[in-house]
């Protein structure tokens, strides 16, 4: 009986990994795809030093007290909250490039590791493990010095992740020309095209079900003409 149990625990384990695959994010490319949110007013989710601290408090980057004294000196110092976005939007668009070509081009990699080793060596901190909620648990880097040092950390190390861990190849556009999402791929073939089946998926089905409805009715008019 007990063998039996966990013969039976192993399997629900093979089950749940494919769902457990397919729930991982990377950080990276999560932030890549603020610059073009459909959902996003004038596309952008980084439209200003305000919406880039919502952002990574959603992301769970930094926490909401951090956030609320980035915000105060952001008043007292204008000028460095505005180059810290303008950083934000570099690094981004970095991290594009290496998600929609890093796979296939030596030098795309060698300028994305440029630019991650750019952020990463331009400020000193700490690093701590920090409870987010019970059970769950998130590594956070606390710069000393400038207070803006250091949010882009957690995000050039995500794409480090990406590199390390040789998975650029599984890193892909979405297939709908509409939609500039870039994904990782944890499907267990590597053949998943769209960013989200619920949305770009789905459209591309209907767009499909329609052509084939287009030309059985070209064919059934052809018909009746001969």
């Amino acid at each position: 009986m007990i063998a039996s149990s966990a013969a039976s625990t192993r399997s629900q384990r093979r089950t749940r990994s494919p769902e457990r695959a397919a729930s991982r994010r990377r950080l990276w490319l999560d932030f890549v795809n603020t610059d073009t949110a459909p959902s996003a007013p004038r596309g952008d989710l980084l439209r200003d030093f305000g919406t880039l601290l919502r952002w990574l408090v959603d992301a769970r980057v930094i926490d909401t007290d951090r956030a609320g004294g980035l915000s105060r000196r952001a008043l007292l110092q204008p000028a460095a909250a505005t180059a810290t976005l303008v950083d934000a939007r570099r690094v981004r668009a970095a991290m594009r490039q290496l998600a929609e070509r890093g796979a296939t081009s030596t030098r795309t990699r060698e300028d994305a590791i440029l630019e991650i080793n750019r952020v990463l060596g331009r400020s000193a901190g700490t690093r701590r493990l920090e409870q987010i909620e019970p059970g769950r648990y998130v590594r956070v880097f606390v710069p000393t010095g400038d207070a803006f040092a250091g949010l882009m950390i957690p995000i050039v190390e995500s794409a480090a992740d990406s590199l390390v861990l040789d998975e650029l190849d599984r890193v892909h556009r979405c297939a709908d020309p509409r939609c500039p999402r870039v994904f990782l791929d944890t499907s267990r073939n590597g053949t998943r095209r769209w960013c989200d089946m619920g949305t770009c998926g789905n459209r591309a089905k209907a767009a499909r079900h329609r052509a084939r409805g287009a030309n059985r009715l070209d064919t059934a008019s052809d018909t009746e003409v001969r």
